[in-house]
């Protein structure tokens, strides 16, 4: 059985001093669980958090990166110094990342595969609009983001890929698809990785479940046989809500 993992993803929220102080709570709430557990701050909050977490079991990870390791890109942050300041987590091809700034499968793909190139581990956001959905062009999309993200990954480089499927519908909203909607949309996922890859690294890939995550609906999501975690946006911000879903086993 594969370990749970359940990640917070912070978005533009959390000042440093705020988010030390929440990751200093955390990395001490977490002792003992079960689950691997991350946040990722924004860029700026990431050192201070880094240092809060310092030799606990809590993963620091970034919520972006470019695609570049270095030159005049105004703005971007380089695997190269995430690196340098001890990240070696990354979230990459985020709803909001594809919808909100126009990033494209294979820009996407390109940082996948830097960060790749730099040892880093990745959470691959996949998901569709509504319209896609009731259009039955589910299968279609995920099937699309999924073969043209992971363009060039060897079998073996897998083990560092974590993938979240998040219905773009239902990230913010209050809405959540239901745990065997998730779950049929995560085996079709796991089947598309067994086309591209083979049967052992689909079973052992883990495919987090993003959507609005929350304390009241985590036990039923995670109990679905192929939802291995949780991508947790607005819950992550508060140890009340956040400590339920870590520990949704309990």
């Amino acid at each position: 059985m594969k370990q749970a993992y359940i990640a917070g993803n912070w978005k533009m929220n959390m000042t440093p001093s705020e988010g030390a102080a929440f990751a200093k709570e955390l990395a001490k709430a977490i002792e003992g669980t079960g689950s691997k557990v991350m946040v990722a701050p924004p860029f700026v909050t990431i050192p201070a958090v880094l240092k809060a977490a310092k030799g606990s079991a809590l993963i620091v990870a970034a919520q972006n990166m470019a695609n570049h390791e270095s030159g005049a890109y105004t703005g971007e942050v380089s695997p190269l110094m995430l690196k340098d300041l001890g990240v070696n987590d990354v979230i990459l091809g985020h709803s909001e990342r594809r919808s909100i700034y126009g990033e494209s499968d294979e820009v996407i793909n390109e940082k996948l595969l830097l960060a790749l190139k730099h040892d880093m581990n990745v959470v691959f956001c996949i998901g569709e609009t509504l319209e896609e959905r009731e259009s039955g062009r589910l299968e279609e999309v995920l099937e699309r983001q999924v073969r043209v993200g992971l363009a060039g990954v060897k079998g073996d480089q897998m083990k560092k890929i974590t993938i979240a499927y998040e219905p773009v519908w239902a990230i913010g909203t209050g809405k959540t698809a239901t745990p065997d909607d998730a779950n049929d949309a995560h085996a079709f996922v796991r089947r598309v990785v067994e086309k591209l890859f083979s049967k052992g690294v689909a079973e052992a890939t883990v495919i987090q479940y993003g959507g609005s995550v929350k304390a009241s609906n985590a036990k039923a999501l995670m109990s679905m046989p192929h939802i291995d975690g949780a991508l947790v946006g607005g819950a992550s911000l508060s140890l009340e809500q956040f400590l339920p879903i870590v520990n949704f086993d309990k």
